[in-house]
């Protein structure tokens, strides 16, 4: 049985109290967290010394495409795209049609690698390989255990070309949750269906189905542009929550990606259902699709937890766009989030959007040993128990401050360096399956190997 212990860091551990422990220790023990408190143990098979640093739960990605690492830079020769569904339309359907099973392979191998280094040890991610879909969820899981964090992975069936290639979609998801429990692998697989405007009531109540016989978790994007409002209304006579509401695929093991285009009423139908929502405020800003009610949702109290939704790879990055966002939105500088619930929206927030809460998202006895811990010895004001949270959302921290990432109680990255992956590697990898890519579409001039 072996012995890890967390020794004099601030121990920040997100439970039910928020309680912030100064010169507090961990006692690790097999992967599990067996003791919190002041008090070390006499022994321990690895003590590290956590003076001058802040221990966190792991960060956890609410919401992420890692495939979309692929495209970062590529020179598209398209019509710059005006809205949302366009941008669909001319670069990302094509681009998800060009994909092969390497692609998920070393996309994931790159993007997950890039999160570890930022502290996220959890993600939820959605795969859309229209022609690799047998066995990509299998590409992607090896490649985060090869980086060593814990995912959440699905291929989002659609009926984008058509119904059977929507259900081919969803058995691949049942084929890998079937053989990938969650409390018994770092990897696991979710269904999800693409978004409400490319499903059919069939497939949404097939998904119902599957997810019941395991206890599944599910995920759809929800009204992130308004394409899906409009198709939802103008075939329904009802707005996208509404008819996922009475379809039955709202719910606690459910989480809706993005819900930018929704009201009140919808509001009170996530609450009342206890379904959960991924903000993806970066990403927002990008497509340009708009401001997600993430106020109106807190006061609703509706878990809400951060993503990226494949863009900026930065957990940090992410939790303060979406404190300074609806600041800026409501013009009001007291406007809800606080800092407390953005740092929530990336540890237990998220664990619960993603279906893990049970298992990570806080340090508490029982719960996996994902930590994720920064360096405070160089901030330029005093860091404590009253304060800690307010460091994130004031840009004392970032990336650069992350000193070490363990996950089930195994240090996977140390003073910005992953312990057995090597950088250059992987980092040619993506290239190479980024040149081939570029290659196969015909949105990009053709290049060859380059640095």
């Amino acid at each position: 049985m072996e012995r890890l212990l967390l020794k004099n860091g601030l121990i920040v551990t997100m439970n039910a109290n928020n309680e912030v422990i100064p010169e507090g220790n961990v006692l690790v023990e097999d992967g599990k967290i067996v003791s919190i408190g002041k008090d070390a143990p006499n022994k321990s098979d690895i003590v590290i010394d956590c003076s001058n640093q802040v221990v966190f739960p792991g960060f956890i990605c609410a919401h992420t495409h890692l495939y979309s690492a692929l495209l970062r830079g590529a020179p598209l020769m398209i019509d710059p795209p005006t809205d949302f569904t366009q941008n669909l339309q001319r670069i990302w359907w094509t681009m998800d049609e060009a994909l092969t099973l390497e692609d998920a392979y070393t996309s994931t191998l790159y993007a997950v690698n890039e999160m570890a280094l930022n502290g996220v040890t959890a993600y939820l991610d959605t795969y859309s390989g229209p022609n690799s879909i047998e066995g990509s969820l299998d590409r992607i899981s090896k490649a985060t255990q090869d980086v060593g964090t814990r995912g959440a992975i699905c291929f989002e069936a659609t009926e984008r070309r058509s119904y059977e290639e929507g259900i081919r979609g969803l058995e691949e998801n049942r084929r890998f949750i079937s053989q990938n429990a969650p409390e018994k692998t770092l990897v696991h697989g979710i269904y999800c269906l693409h978004a409400a405007f490319t499903v059919s009531d069939e497939l949404i109540h097939k998904t119902n189905d599957y997810a019941a016989e395991t206890n599944s978790f599910k995920t759809i994007h929800t009204s992130e542009g308004m394409v899906d409002l409009h198709h939802n209304l103008e075939k329904y006579g009802k707005r996208t929550v509404e008819r996922l509401y009475d379809e039955g695929f709202l719910g606690p093991r459910t989480a809706l990606a993005h819900a930018v285009h929704i009201n009140k009423h919808e509001i009170d139908l996530i609450a009342e259902t206890r379904t959960n929502v991924a903000h993806n405020p970066k990403s927002n800003e990008l497509n340009a699709v708009g401001v997600a009610q993430l106020p109106e949702m807190i006061e609703k109290g509706i878990n809400v937890g951060v993503g990226n939704d494949g863009f900026i790879y930065d957990a940090i990055e992410n939790m303060r766009t979406a404190y300074l966002m609806h600041k800026l939105n409501h013009r009001n500088p007291s406007q809800l989030p606080t800092p407390l619930q953005v740092v929530q929206m990336i540890t237990i927030n998220a664990a619960q959007s993603i279906g893990l809460k049970d298992h990570i998202g806080s340090i508490e006895n029982g719960k996996a040993a994902d930590f994720t811990i920064l360096d405070a010895a160089v901030l330029p004001t005093p860091i404590h128990k009253d304060n800690v949270y307010g460091h994130f959302v004031y840009g004392s921290f970032s990336r650069r401050d992350v000193k070490r990432v363990i996950v089930n109680g195994k240090t996977i990255v140390k003073n910005g360096v992953h312990t057995s992956l090597d950088a250059t590697t992987v980092s040619q990898q993506s290239k190479d399956s980024a040149i081939s890519l570029w290659n196969r579409l015909d949105l990009t001039p053709r290049i060859a190997r380059q640095i």
